[in-house]
């Protein structure tokens, strides 16, 4: 299938590695004029280099206005930006007692603030050119809590209804926005948790974690021309572990 993605010009925000690295990959393989960018520049180069991204730029998405200078840039080198991949950082492990005032808000800044001045800034040439994909990393915490990522858990959440309220009003413009919510894949982040990884694959119905090239390949069709009709939507990738709705 031609997923109409060649030379459409997209970024993937938090892709030096993981996910977004997987749904980098994806897309560039799909003929995709790709924007990396990572806060880490050595990282980043060199995941620029593996995949053969088109661009990459060096961004810290905890600072303010970093997500909205991060889209300018690309509009500048570009002239467009067709396609926005929302990927930031999982918020640390703790639970609620753990958790400080000044976690919450440095975790707001990077996990809610990123993504809406992302889209704030790349919303314009998207109705200007009648076509637009933005598509948010979540995770299955935004549906089922998970231990100790109370943090994730709760603004997580508050991202799908932000997706859903966006998609009733861009939907006329020939944008569509979605979000799609990974389960246990194997990622470094994943790794970083210390959770055992055996016993969880053995609690999973398809009895193992997913891989970021099948995560990648879902990005991709949610992006693509032919999903123009899907937008509003919560799409969980988790080897059939979610129970909720």
């Amino acid at each position: 299938m031609d997923l109409g993605l060649k030379n459409k010009v997209a970024l993937v925000m938090g892709s030096s590695a993981g996910l977004g690295k997987g749904v980098a990959r994806t897309l560039i393989q799909e003929g995709a004029l790709v924007c990396l960018c990572s806060r880490n520049e050595e990282k980043l180069a060199l995941t620029q280099k593996e995949i053969k991204a088109d661009s990459s730029f060096v961004c810290d998405l905890s600072q303010p206005n970093s997500a909205q200078q991060l889209v300018q840039k690309v509009l500048k080198k570009y002239g467009r930006l067709d396609i926005l991949v929302v990927n930031t950082g999982g918020p640390p492990k703790a639970q609620f007692h753990e958790v400080s005032s000044q976690m919450w808000k440095e975790s707001f800044d990077s996990l809610w603030m990123a993504a809406v001045e992302a889209i704030q800034e790349a919303l314009p040439s998207m109705k200007n050119h009648k076509f637009g994909r933005i598509l948010l990393v979540t995770s299955v915490a935004a549906k089922e809590a998970l231990p100790s990522l109370t943090i994730s858990n709760g603004l997580r959440a508050g991202l799908l209804g932000l997706a859903r309220s966006l998609s009733h009003e861009v939907a006329q413009y020939g944008v569509t926005i979605n979000s799609i919510l990974p389960g246990y894949t194997e990622t470094e982040r994943l790794s970083a948790l210390g959770l055992n990884l055996n016993k969880i694959a053995e609690q999973i119905p398809a009895g193992r974690l997913g891989t970021t090239e099948e995560f990648g390949a879902l990005a991709a069709f949610l992006v693509s021309e032919s999903a123009g009709y899907i937008t509003g939507q919560a799409i969980a990738i988790d080897g059939g572990s979610m129970h909720g709705i």
